[in-house]
Formats: structure tokens, C-alpha cells, sequence
């Protein structure tokens, strides 16, 4: 077990014995991070209220992020809760220089794109890129495939095209105000423009018949059908003429620029994607993107890790996701995404305070 064990004080400072890890330490924290590597277990514990598992997922998490140790104090006696709730993004690109196995990036998109399911079907509202994480999820997995589409043009990926990691923004990272203030000139950010020339999940093309051959060569499904997304892509972009439309993805998009730090350096000018000037016209194979644990070790508001019974373990300590990020969701399951880091720093916290005061 994960606790000090009095009867083997004074012999070895750490030891496995019969598959559990004994410690002299007087305290252990365990601040591992969640399941996020470990693509056996996200299946073993994927919700049935998102259909089947995905075949095929990239990973938003270094190898090391792989619940070892939250599965070690389990069998040790530690209560783990919520383990099916998880926050996996859908938006994931496969990296083209990878950090770690199975590298994805996730794309921070804004509301333009046209997307579409592994079989070419528009996805419908509330289901716009950037809206509802879990919703759009939980409609891509029950379509039977893992994997879906954007279909866009170089305007919009020029002002709408984000990538997470702090590799992929060294501005902000650099904490350079003025490379941030670079974003506002026209153009794509060099990392978003390396990933579409170098990414596997990327297609661009200079018209509607060769981006469907394209998408067709990278297809893990269906083969796409060029007249239904066609058809589908024309039914948009004539909504366009109408200020009234009842396009409800034109509407948001319309709304988003509104605020002027989205229609400077956010949201595109809207615009027709068959609008040969705004091209060339770009594809991106969209994969589930392994993230975050939302559920982990059970813990009092001290920190403390309770067992089965519901009772403290003696020494033993979580903080941050391997604790659900707090004793299973501080947030609750649809937090928003600014608040998921706070609940790390706030466990962290904690703990370090009980143990400085004990």
C-alpha cells in the first residue's frame, strides 16, 4: 500500500513487495496526472452514453500520464470515483514532429468551418466547431466511426486556426507582446501554416472535386460522396446573401464578430468556401484527441485519500487530475475549460499545506 508501514520501519527506504509499494516516507502525493496515455484503459472505462470506444485516438498527454499510479493506490485499497468521466477533445490533428507517443494537437477553431461526419454529413446544431466539447463527442462516436471533418479556406484558417500546447505558441510562452501582437497581420501563424503543409490530416486543394479525392485517401470509413457535400456546402454558402438566414452556425458566426477582439484576430470575415479568392480550399481530418480525467482518487477537502470505506489512509495524499482534479470534479463533468487548472493549483495547494502543518 501507498502509506507508511510501521512493522517495516528501519529495513529498506522503498520496496515492491507482492506487487504493492511500500514507503518510509512519512508522507506520499501522489500528483501523476490522469489516464490520458494509457489508450487501454480510456476504452476499459469509456461511458456507454458515448457509444463505442474509439479504434483510433492520438494522445494530447505525454507517456507518463498513464494512471499507474492512481490504478497501484486502487488495488492498495484507495477508492477511485467517476472513472468514466473524461474530457477528450475532437478537434485532434496528429503532430508532424512528434514530442511523445502518438503526439496530437488540438485545434482552437473558430465558428466558421463546415463540419462533417466520417460519412460527409453536416453536423448539426448546437454542434459548430468551438461550441460543446462533449456534445459534438458524444455525436461523432455514435455516427460508428472516430473521426470527422472540417472542410474551410485559407481565410479562415488564417484568423481561426489556434493550436494548444505551449510548444505551438512560443509568443505566449515567450511572454513576447511583440510577437502576440503579430497575430493581428494577415496570414496564418507559421505553426498553423507548417501543420498544413506537413500535417498527415491536412488536405488543400484548388477545387471541391480534388479536396474529395484527397479526403477520400485518407478516409478510415466511408467513401465520401463529392455531389452530397457538394450540395451541402452550396446550401450554406446561400444562406450567405440572407441577413435573415436560419443557418444557425452563419448566425453565430456573425454574432462572434461583434466583439472587436474576435473580428480582429478570431473570426473571419463571413464568406462563401466556394469562393474561388478565399481559397484554396482546405480539408482537415479531425481525431479524438486523449486529454484529460475528470474522475481519479477520492479525497477528503484536506487532501487525504480516503479508502473504500470512505476513510483517510493514513500519509497517503492526491492533488490535481490524478484526484479528479479534487476529489472527482470540482467543476462538475461540463466545466468550463479555464476552470480545470485551477482545480490542480488548488489541491496542490491544499495538500502542501496539510502537510507543512502536520
Amino acid at each position: 500500500m501507498l502509506v507508511d508501514d510501521e512493522s517495516e520501519r528501519g529495513e529498506k527506504s522503498s520496496r515492491e513487495v507482492e506487487g504493492t509499494f511500500h514507503y518510509e516516507a512519512e508522507h506520499i502525493v501522489i500528483a501523476t496526472g490522469g489516464i490520458g496515455a494509457n489508450f487501454e484503459l480510456i476504452r476499459k472505462n469509456w461511458p456507454t452514453r458515448l457509444g463505442e470506444p474509439p479504434k483510433h485516438m492520438i494522445s494530447g498527454v505525454p507517456d507518463h500520464v498513464d494512471g499507474q499510479m492512481i490504478q497501484t493506490a486502487e488495488e492498495s485499497g484507495a477508492n477511485v470515483v467517476n472513472k468514466d468521466q473524461m474530457w477528450h477533445y475532437t478537434e485532434g490533428i496528429k503532430n508532424y514532429s512528434p514530442v511523445w507517443s502518438d503526439h496530437g494537437i488540438w485545434i482552437l477553431p473558430g465558428p466558421s468551418s463546415l463540419w462533417l461526419d466520417a460519412k460527409g454529413n453536416r453536423l448539426l446544431p448546437p454542434n459548430f466547431p468551438g461550441f460543446d466539447t462533449l456534445g459534438t463527442l458524444e455525436t461523432i462516436m455514435k455516427t460508428g466511426y472516430d473521426y470527422s471533418w472540417f472542410i474551410l479556406t485559407q481565410s479562415i484558417i488564417e484568423k481561426e486556426f489556434a493550436l494548444s500546447g505551449s510548444e505551438q505558441n512560443p509568443d505566449l510562452t515567450g511572454k513576447s507582446i511583440k510577437q502576440v501582437l503579430k497575430r493581428v497581420l494577415p496570414g496564418a501563424p507559421k505553426r498553423v501554416e507548417a501543420f498544413k503543409k506537413q500535417g498527415e490530416d491536412f488536405v488543400v486543394a484548388d477545387n471541391l472535386s480534388e479536396l474529395i479525392r484527397g479526403m477520400n485517401d485518407l478516409s478510415r470509413g466511408p467513401i465520401l460522396d463529392e455531389e452530397h457535400i457538394r450540395s451541402q456546402i452550396e446550401a450554406r454558402d446561400r444562406e450567405l446573401d440572407n441577413k435573415f438566414t436560419k443557418d444557425l452556425q452563419i448566425t453565430a458566426l456573425r454574432g462572434s464578430r461583434f466583439y472587436k477582439g474576435d473580428q480582429l484576430i478570431r473570426t473571419a470575415k463571413p464568406h462563401k468556401l466556394l469562393e474561388a479568392k478565399q481559397g484554396p480550399l482546405i480539408a482537415v481530418r479531425l481525431n479524438i484527441l486523449s486529454r484529460k480525467t475528470l474522475g481519479g482518487l477520492q479525497t477528503n477537502l484536506s487532501g487525504q485519500v480516503l479508502n473504500q470505506e470512505g476513510k483517510p489512509i493514513k500519509g497517503l495524499y492526491a492533488a490535481g487530475e490524478a484526484s479528479g482534479f479534487g476529489g472527482g470534479g470540482i467543476h462538475g463533468y461540463r466545466a468550463l475549460e479555464g476552470t480545470f487548472l485551477g482545480g490542480c493549483l488548488f489541491t496542490g495547494c491544499v495538500v502542501g499545506q496539510m502537510i507543512a502543518n502536520s
